[in-house]
């Protein structure tokens, strides 16, 4: 009997810098995607501040805060990359009748997001997360949050929204941070919804959610994610991330799976068993804060304008790069992203979304 001849790996060296030129085609097509983003929203807040002293009531520093930021969080921080990208984007999620909610709305406005998706549920606090920033270093963050699945109407009224904007949109982002509106009965009508229109759907996962994505087109994990949910085989030893990304690939029947792995790039994993190994384009990192949200936007919008997967993965790579240089949650837009291929961003180009 013959071997059966195992999926081929390709190793990506640093690009050419004819592959950065197509890349950067892709990029300058991004103004005619619209995305339509589901998930949980979250108001990222940040309190600025310098350390000279230690607290004599017990061994911590004292912050002396200089100024505080307020900007949008979890899946909205997924849709204002997308718009600092300058696509369009069209983000569906639950905020409470709160003071954080009305301040999440403002910042929405500030930031030019469109909020007809913002859905109210008065029974539950918009979750709210604040971050206490000494010397360029985060010193502590506390999360004020109620984790609990939303409940059927407010199912009812994101499958809604979601329905009325399907046909208007190229591809679908699930933005799934585990606070509650990510569940089975929504995640599978609003497949349904996509299936039947033929709209792409791509998700950041949450681990303990992996087996509602099942069918889904793409998952963007980092590699804690996808070590835990596919865990060591049956003697006890941990799995190779490619036998990891394999496996997911086969289990939840995507077309792929786009692992992050820090500082070691990206592992891209496809249907037809190949896999592709991206070092990390990021020069200095100072915060790894949101780089996950730019990973699957730029993944999505550049499947949408026409990019193959592997281009695709290497555009969400060199964008992840950007956005770790920057400090707190950050986003990337196409001038930012062109540089970084050492390309220019020509703004008066205009292209269909076809491939090249």
């Amino acid at each position: 009997m013959s071997k059966v001849k195992s999926p081929s790996v390709q190793k990506l060296t640093i690009p050419t810098k004819k592959t950065n030129e197509r890349l950067s085609v892709f990029v300058e097509r991004f103004s005619d995607v619209k995305v339509l983003v589901i998930g949980d929203f979250v108001l990222d807040q940040f309190v600025w501040g310098s350390v000279d002293r230690i607290s004599p009531e017990a061994p911590v520093p004292v912050v002396n805060v200089e100024r505080e930021s307020f900007l949008p969080g979890g899946a909205l921080n997924v849709a204002n990359n997308v718009r600092t990208l300058g696509g369009h984007v069209i983000p569906c999620g639950v905020v409470g009748r709160d003071l954080q909610g009305r301040m999440l709305v403002k910042v929405m406005r500030r930031e030019k997001i469109d909020i007809r998706g913002v859905i109210y549920d008065p029974t539950r606090p918009t979750t709210l997360k604040t971050r206490v920033i000494a010397h360029s270093q985060q010193v502590v963050r506390f999360d004020h949050e109620l984790i609990r699945e939303i409940d059927a109407s407010h199912i009812n009224q994101v499958v809604e929204f979601s329905q009325s904007m399907m046909p208007t949109i190229d591809v679908v982002i699930i933005e799934d941070y585990g606070k509650g509106v990510i569940n089975p009965t929504l995640l599978t009508r609003v497949l349904q919804q996509a299936k039947q229109l033929k709209k792409p759907v791509l998700v950041d996962p949450k681990e303990k959610h992996f087996p509602y994505y099942r069918g889904v087109t793409a998952i963007t994990p980092n590699r804690k994610e996808a070590l835990s949910v596919v865990g060591p085989d049956q003697n006890g030893r941990t799995l190779e991330i490619d036998e990891v990304g394999r496996e997911l690939v086969k289990r939840l029947a995507v077309e792929a799976v786009l692992i992050t792995l820090g500082e070691a790039g990206m592992a891209l994993f496809e249907q037809d068993g190949s896999m592709t190994r991206i070092p990390t384009a990021a020069k200095q990192v100072y915060d790894v804060s949101g780089a996950g949200d730019t990973v699957i936007a730029v993944f999505a919008m550049a499947l949408a304008a026409g990019a193959s997967k592997c281009e695709a993965a290497m555009l969400s790579n060199q964008a992840a790069g950007v956005v770790v240089g920057k400090l707190g949650t950050a986003t990337v837009n196409r001038e930012e992203l062109c540089h970084s291929l050492g390309t220019v961003f020509k703004s008066s180009s205009k292209r269909n979304l076809t491939r090249v």
